[in-house]
């Protein structure tokens, strides 16, 4: 059967959470540091998590977590169709002439819009509607990245040509456990690839600048770790979605961040950001040995409300990018998954994440 067109998957009008990944062109290591030549591209690393943090402050798009790697990236993004459309018409236009300015300074930064440039945008309703459509569009959201990081790359090298290897691939996730499994495979990233043993040592993932935060933090805000995530505080990790979602006190609609570093202050997860670090922190300790430990009695539960084992929750997250590869979370695409590898750890229909470990 034909893969679905990207277009009958990703809606820029619903909210959707989508794992994007984008690799370099011949999966040569243009992000990192070369291992042929010895040359080193780090700090092209540091221009996407610049550029990342620009673009949370212009979409209607939550990044919920990041990972930059050496040669691909991964982002974890969640659509906000109902906080562009709180937008007024003079913010939207703001923030679509912040993205692609008509005019820029002298030192090549974009000026800022001036009221007739704003005016004649608003004035347009046929191309202000799609421009709002635009700034939900995951799609867009990725080629901002990818194009801004191409042409500054080729121009550092002095060469013409693709930068990265094609259009994006995206997965669908569906459902939160999909969304715990697939957000600790993201920032597990580094440890997986062995070019970092702890959380807190690797570079440019939104697990690192989440605990650089925290870690900084007084005695107080982590006592209320749920309001301080939505606060102004957080230096490195304020562009990205809270962690904890709240579904008593957070808002059903637009929740939409004062300090404008994000669309939002939603979050994504029903536990806490301490319970969260502290599951992905073990579950690093057990990919990188190679090796199953118990899991700590305080995070057991989070396990066990999503119909998980330990070991099962290890595979899972070593396993996901191989698992699944348009949608995570429907049993449908579980079980066709499972029939095709032959798995049925992952057949259960009521719960498609429940059973044992695969052999």
């Amino acid at each position: 059967m034909a893969r679905q067109a990207r277009g009958e998957v990703i809606d820029p009008e619903q909210v959707q959470i989508v794992h994007c990944i984008e690799r370099c062109v011949r999966r040569a290591f243009l992000c990192g540091e070369d291992p042929y030549t010895g040359q080193s591209f780090q700090h092209r690393r540091g221009w996407i998590r610049e550029r990342l943090e620009f673009l949370a402050s212009c979409f209607a798009i939550d990044c919920l977590t990041f990972s930059i790697m050496s040669n691909h990236l991964h982002l974890v993004l969640r659509s906000r169709p109902d906080v562009v459309a709180a937008w007024s018409d003079e913010e939207l236009a703001r923030r679509w002439l912040r993205l692609f300015p008509i005019r820029h300074n002298d030192d090549g930064t974009p000026a800022e819009p001036s009221g007739a440039e704003i005016a004649a945008l608003v004035n347009n309703e046929q191309v202000l509607a799609q421009r709002r459509r635009r700034l939900s569009d995951i799609s867009w959201w990725m080629r901002c990245t990818a194009e801004n990081i191409a042409r500054r790359s080729n121009a550092e090298d002095d060469v013409s040509g693709h930068f990265w290897e094609g259009r994006f691939k995206a997965q669908l996730i569906l459902d939160e456990a999909s969304l715990m499994a697939c957000a600790a495979y993201v920032d597990l990233n580094p440890i997986r690839a062995t070019i970092a043993q702890t959380l807190e040592s690797s570079e440019y993932t939104g697990a690192k600048e989440r605990i650089d935060d925290i870690t900084c933090a007084s005695e107080q805000n982590r006592q209320h770790v749920h309001d301080w995530e939505r606060s102004r505080i957080p230096h490195n990790s304020g562009w990205m979605s809270p962690v904890e979602i709240n579904e008593r006190d957070d808002p059903i609609g637009a929740d939409i961040d004062s300090s404008h570093r994000r669309s939002s202050c939603k979050g994504f997860l029903s536990i806490s950001l301490s319970k969260y670090l502290a599951l992905i922190d073990w579950t690093g300790r057990q990919l990188r040995d190679d090796k199953r430990g118990s899991i700590p009695a305080e995070l057991a539960p989070i396990l066990t409300c999503i119909g998980l084992d330990a070991p099962a929750w290890c595979d899972l997250v070593k396993r996901f990018g191989r698992l699944f590869k348009r949608a995570a979370g429907t049993s449908q695409s579980l079980c066709q998954e499972a029939a095709r590898r032959r798995q049925a750890w992952m057949q259960a229909p009521q719960n498609p994440l429940v059973g044992p470990a695969p052999p």
